[in-house]
């Protein structure tokens, strides 16, 4: 007999921050990572800088993702970590998702 999950079906509480291609992309790259620069989440993303800047400037404003600027040599370097409370968002979001699949 299969058990019906649909009582526990809530999609509509998906975290719609962290849901989007680009910014779920970048996540789960930093959930991976201690740091990452700009450089490195443009390539994993395949985005362009303007959106990448968008999609980081999203997830910080929700306190996900912190972005620390500094200069290496004379170089301008945009760091990026996930805040504890952004990789606490992070669990919520993996845990609601397996749940949906059925997965806890």
């Amino acid at each position: 007999m299969t058990e019906d999950r649909t009582d526990n079906f809530d999609y509509k509480s998906i975290d719609g921050v962290i849901h989007g291609r680009v910014r779920l992309s970048i996540m789960a790259y930093l959930s991976s990572v201690r740091a990452a620069d700009f450089g490195a989440l443009k390539l994993h993303t395949g985005v362009t800088d303007g959106n990448l800047s968008v999609h980081l400037r999203k997830l910080e404003d929700a306190g996900y993702v912190e972005a620390k600027k500094q200069f290496v040599g004379r170089r301008p370097q945009t760091l990026c970590s996930l805040t504890k409370f952004g990789r606490d968002a992070w669990i919520r979001y993996i845990d609601h998702m397996e749940g949906l699949l059925g997965k806890n």
